[in-house]
């Protein structure tokens, strides 16, 4: 799954310790979803998308090859 979260995170002025303090998780855990190898939680992205009070849709954002596999 594509996701916006490095652009929203920059935006911001934020590193991926602030985003991952903010979120409660590792450092490790932001780099893993921003980077794609792994795919948060229904209710970690939920808490993503409130800390940049967005939906979840406007952060993650379907792959054309899953799109297209289903």
């Amino acid at each position: 799954m594509k996701n916006r979260l490095r652009v929203l995170r920059a935006e911001r002025q934020w590193s991926q310790q602030d985003l991952a303090d903010r979120l409660d998780v590792s450092r490790q855990s932001v780099n893993a979803i921003e980077t794609g190898k792994y795919d948060p939680s229904l209710p970690l992205a939920f808490r993503i998308a409130d800390v940049f009070a967005l939906t979840i849709e406007d952060i993650f954002l379907r792959d054309p090859e899953e799109q297209a596999a289903q």
